[in-house]
């Protein structure tokens, strides 16, 4: 089974659609559309893991690797890694450890995320009853938890399992066109109950 091209999806049907919803737009670069996708996930899980079991044959090095492939398969690209610049006692997280890894996408890998995100990763997550409309913030950018990376299939035979997030950025600070387009690009909102 071929996965729907978005971006080819989004250029014919979609954005003619936002142009009609959108009077006086006629110009197709004043249409609403998305920006990059941002890949989000956070290690300290990894130093806790560690102190726990003293016996782990891995060091932190080799597992911030591990996740780093995770998150190379699951977005297309090589991940950054974020080094804390300092030290915060309540996190256990101290000046100069990895604190997280970062990838942002742009181009085709951004729309084969959001393909697999929408249609294979988010129908595969327990319990899964949409995402709420709070989770789209005031300049229209969204922000979707993902408690375990395997629901994506590239992923479902690794042995470790960490969360990210998955930040959806668009061109428009309007709040009701950027939902317009994440409707038409079939993102699972919770229902209303009417």
């Amino acid at each position: 089974m071929a996965l729907l091209n978005l971006e080819k999806t989004y250029k014919e049907e979609i954005r003619p659609k936002l142009i009609k919803q959108t009077k006086g737009k006629s110009n197709v670069h004043a249409v609403v559309r998305l920006e990059k996708a941002i890949v989000n996930v956070g290690v300290g899980k990894v130093a806790s893991t560690r102190r726990a079991s003293a016996s782990s044959k891995k060091t932190e090095e080799e597992l911030v690797e591990d996740i780093a492939t995770m998150v190379q398969g699951m977005s297309g690209q090589k991940p950054k890694v974020v080094i804390a610049r300092k030290s915060i006692a309540g996190f256990k997280l101290r000046e100069g450890n990895v604190a997280g890894l970062t990838a942002t996408v742009r181009g085709q890998r951004m729309y084969d995320l959001v393909g697999r995100l929408v249609h294979i990763a988010l129908p595969r997550t327990r319990d899964f009853r949409g995402i709420p409309l709070t989770s789209v913030d005031k300049d229209g950018n969204i922000t979707i938890g993902v408690r375990d990376m395997t629901i994506f299939p590239e992923l479902a035979n690794t042995i470790s399992s960490f969360g990210c997030e998955i930040t959806l950025v668009t061109s428009t600070k309007n709040r009701e066109q950027a939902i317009a387009l994440y409707r038409e690009l079939g993102i699972p909102f919770v229902k209303e109950n009417t």
